[in-house]
């Protein structure tokens, strides 16, 4: 691929705006040298203004999603696009989310431009469990762990069973809920189908990949460990 396509699809600027960042000696490779168009290098050892390149294609994110962000495009308020360079977003493949968080909910949120990659994270078939921290404005009954765990929970306009969920108590309303489906806010709706409602959610891990330190609005570029981590429980 030319230097020059290479650039513009990773979001740093059109073909015209990459063709005048090589003019200006914006593009160098690793020892500094200034880098032409037709000149050939490899992903690694290119520089633009003594920076690294972005990763190619490929690109997974871990992003800690602050309350008050939606995961749309359009959406007129804040939008978790918002919290990345704005470079991300011209990306070619597109940078998506991997499935969604409502406003109201903060967490652990993943972004790739690898469909494949996107779609075997959410596939039900890969059962990938998903970890929420819920405050609830009820106290708990006690029996809704085995009303999670049955298989037999159906939500308000839904005619299929919910998979098994896992409820872990740690205090009458706060709880910590593992499932291995997305459904549309069914978190929400789960804990609304035993008579509660959350009043704070928060998503702290995907397969075996945590937050960790990551704080609020944050964000870093998955590895291959990474990678591993998260598919440890696959």
């Amino acid at each position: 691929m030319k230097l020059v396509k290479l650039i513009a699809n990773l979001g740093y600027g059109s073909r015209k705006d990459v063709t005048a960042m090589f003019r200006a000696g914006m593009v160098t490779d690793a020892n500094g040298e200034v880098l032409y168009t037709d000149d050939q290098a490899a992903h690694a050892d290119i520089r633009i203004e003594g920076e690294a390149l972005d990763p190619p294609a490929g690109l997974l994110i871990m992003l800690h999603k602050p309350v008050g962000y939606t995961c749309s495009t359009k959406d007129p308020g804040r939008i978790v696009y918002d919290l990345l360079p704005p470079r991300f977003r011209l990306r070619s493949p597109l940078l998506s989310t991997v499935g969604r968080l409502d406003r109201d909910t903060s967490g652990l949120l993943l972004l790739t431009d690898d469909g494949a990659l996107l779609h075997r994270i959410v596939s039900p078939k890969t059962h990938l469990p998903k970890v929420y921290d819920a405050t609830l404005a009820h106290d708990l009954r006690g029996d809704e762990a085995a009303t999670f765990a049955s298989g037999t929970l159906l939500l308000e306009a839904e005619t299929t069973p919910l998979a098994p969920a896992t409820l872990d108590v740690d205090s009458p309303r706060a709880a910590r809920l593992t499932l291995t489906e997305g459904r549309y806010h069914q978190v929400r709706r789960m804990f609304a189908a035993v008579g509660n409602h959350v009043e704070a959610l928060h998503r702290s891990r995907i397969g075996g990949l945590g937050l960790d330190d990551l704080p609020a609005g944050q964000w870093r570029i998955l590895d291959a460990p990474d990678r591993e981590r998260l598919f440890a429980a696959d």
